[in-house]
């Protein structure tokens, strides 16, 4: 198993495939792009799938989530989700993306065995996705989110990032929308992932000010157990239920002391968290020729030096130096 030395067990892994994306969102890379990682330095699909069936057959993974960049942007993806799903014990398996080009996927990656997928939507206005992705794609990802519902990936998770003075006026009617359209909507504070390390706390639209802002339209209560364990998002009835909304306080309200992920980049590196800055090479001794009890043994160690949370709130924080995009969700 993947326990740290806090007695967490990590058992959602999640995989990022690329660090490529097609939206430039300005909370996770400038305009002008970044610098990608070189071809032979990716994990090759058959090493993607040997770390996976090491995590899942030999070190307790139960919840596999690809993610990027933009996983959707990995060619031979569904063949990926395929192999993935034919582990034993299966996996659960979902994909975190933007959605540009699920209206094509959608369907052969539901026939591959994919469960469900996770779409990024910060705006429903046009001119408002613009500004914020560089990209005038916000009809693709409509698409994309109608695609995945009618393929039976469900349930279809919208997550939205507010930023003020920029999309926050969309709080609700976001809300309205996902709630019209059968998507889960999550709202997610602002993190301190952005190349540019551009990230400013006053900036941020904080949990109790997203709550405070659906209050105004809806009647709020907690759903079910007060305990959320190791889920990111605190979960709220509408109006008595049973919709719900998710918020997702990553720096006002951390869920560190339950955490059970890990992380595994696109060039192999295990990272404990989205903040760490330590990262440990398995695809380097893989390509060594390490056995699958020596890349075990090396997931293990990694994972014991967990530490204990972010430390966003400590005088003495660093910004990892990879951005979002390069790390995975």
């Amino acid at each position: 198993m993947l326990v740290d030395s806090f007695g967490r067990t990590a058992t959602d892994l999640r995989v990022s495939l690329t660090d490529r994306c097609n939206l430039r969102c300005s909370y996770c890379m400038p305009a002008e792009g970044l610098e990608w990682l070189p071809k032979p330095e990716l994990l090759t699909d058959d090493e993607v799938v040997r770390l996976v069936r090491i995590g899942v057959e030999r070190l307790g993974v139960t919840e596999v989530r690809y993610t990027g960049g933009e996983p959707l942007l990995r060619r031979g993806l569904p063949d990926l989700v395929r192999r993935t799903v034919e582990l034993s014990p299966r996996p659960r398996v979902s994909l975190t993306t933007n959605a540009i080009g699920l209206a094509r996927l959608a369907a052969p990656l539901a026939d591959a065995g994919l469960d469900r997928v996770n779409v990024s939507l910060d705006t429903l206005d046009r001119e408002t996705f613009r500004r914020l992705a560089h990209r005038d794609r916000l009809p693709d990802v409509l698409a994309g989110l109608a695609a995945a519902r009618d393929a039976g990936l469900l349930p279809v998770k919208v997550n939205a990032v507010l930023m003020r003075g920029v999309n926050d006026h969309e709080a609700v009617p976001l809300l309205r929308w996902c709630l019209e359209q059968g998507y889960r909507l999550r709202f997610i504070e602002q993190m301190p992932l952005d190349a540019q390390h551009g990230w400013n706390r006053d900036d941020m639209i904080t949990a109790d000010e997203i709550l405070a802002r659906l209050g105004e339209a809806f009647a709020l209560t907690p759903a079910g157990s007060a305990e959320r364990g190791s889920a990111p998002a605190e979960s709220f009835l509408l109006d008595g239920g049973p919709e719900t909304v998710g918020v997702i306080g990553s720096v006002t309200r951390p869920f560190c002391g339950a955490c059970d992920r890990v992380r595994l980049t696109a060039d192999g590196q295990v990272r404990n968290c989205l903040f760490a800055t330590e990262e440990s090479n398995l695809r380097d001794a893989m390509r060594a020729g390490a056995t699958d009890d020596d890349l075990a043994d090396r997931w293990s160690a990694a994972v014991a030096r967990k530490r204990a949370g972010h430390g966003i709130d400590d005088p003495t924080f660093l910004q990892p130096t990879r951005p979002m995009s390069a790390i995975g969700g």
